[in-house]
């Protein structure tokens, strides 16, 4: 049972986790305020929290990034340095720049946006009834045989048929005969074994001809393929199984969650009133392209 990977939406909340450290206010705060908690450095009077820097580093973390005391005085000096630039940009106006107020809207919307779906999915577990019912709908869907087989490949039909009739007379050399024989580097020391597999995954000849032996048989003429010619012995089929729910759990959950959470988006999307006004317009030709463009077409 494949696990489904995360789609658009999670892959946006994703990248608007990373806005969560911008600093949309610059301006003089007091030195130690209560929703700023503990302070641990100061810039021309506007505090530096330690929350601040805990959450820097938690960030960092799933970069690997370990939290020692110079990470933490690196991120001070960081964070000290753009609010001393910060500053002054303000003192030039530059905060009341249209381009410059719109990128901070757009992040200030970010973070909110990336607050709500965090808070969504925290309140919006999946329960053990949906993650069963889901199991449930996704074994049943389950079908099809898996094959376990042993296979020689040589380069030449002859070589193909030569182990052919030697196995006719010893089906029990097929091991010795892949061990010595077989150009495939994965199942030669093996004896040729290729183990527990779906033969939807081998090449369609392999494939066709593995599907129409009786267990215990090998195939009486070589098998070609891209690779060479096979020599192919089936020693047992049984029918494809789902995994156990405990082993599919944590990507059933998540996938789950991405529906839950996909729902809701859209029923919020639904519920709006988007108006679209004027689609963007397309990027103008560059000057060196716009000749190129015309002599193309004159060509023509």
């Amino acid at each position: 049972m494949r696990s489904m990977k995360s789609g658009m939406v999670v892959a946006s909340v994703a990248s608007l986790l990373a806005l969560a450290g911008c600093n949309l206010d610059q301006s003089p705060k007091p030195a130690a305020s209560a929703e700023n908690g503990v302070t641990v450095a100061t810039v021309n009077g506007t505090p530096i929290s330690k929350s601040r820097i805990d959450m820097l580093l938690a960030q960092g973390a799933g970069q690997g990034r370990p939290d020692t005391p110079e990470s933490r005085q690196a991120i001070i000096d960081q964070l000290a340095m753009q609010m001393v630039i910060a500053e002054e940009a303000v003192k030039k106006g530059m905060d009341k720049l249209p381009e410059v107020t719109e990128r901070m809207e757009m992040v200030r919307q970010s973070i909110l946006a990336t607050t709500y779906v965090q808070d969504f999915m925290k309140s919006h577990p999946v329960t053990d009834e949906a993650l069963k019912a889901e199991y449930d709908r996704l074994k049943a869907t389950v079908s099809g045989s898996e094959y376990k087989a042993r296979h020689i490949l040589v380069e030449k039909e002859a070589e193909a048929k030569d182990i052919i009739a030697k196995l006719k007379k010893d089906v029990g050399a097929f091991g010795k005969l892949a061990m010595e024989k077989s150009k495939d580097p994965g199942s030669k020391a093996r004896g040729g074994d290729l183990g527990w597999f779906d033969p939807s995954r081998m090449v369609p000849e392999f494939g066709a001809a593995l599907s129409k032996l009786e267990k215990g048989k090998f195939t009486q003429e070589p098998v070609k393929s891209q690779f060479g010619y096979h020599v192919i012995l089936l020693d047992d089929t049984r029918p494809v199984e789902a995994p156990p729910l405990e082993q599919v759990k944590p990507n059933l959950t998540q996938q789950l969650q991405q529906q839950n959470l996909k729902k809701q988006l859209d029923e919020l999307k639904s519920k709006a009133k988007i108006e679209i006004v004027a689609a963007a317009a397309p990027a103008p030709a560059t000057a060196a392209a716009a000749p190129a463009a015309s002599a193309a077409s004159g060509a023509k």
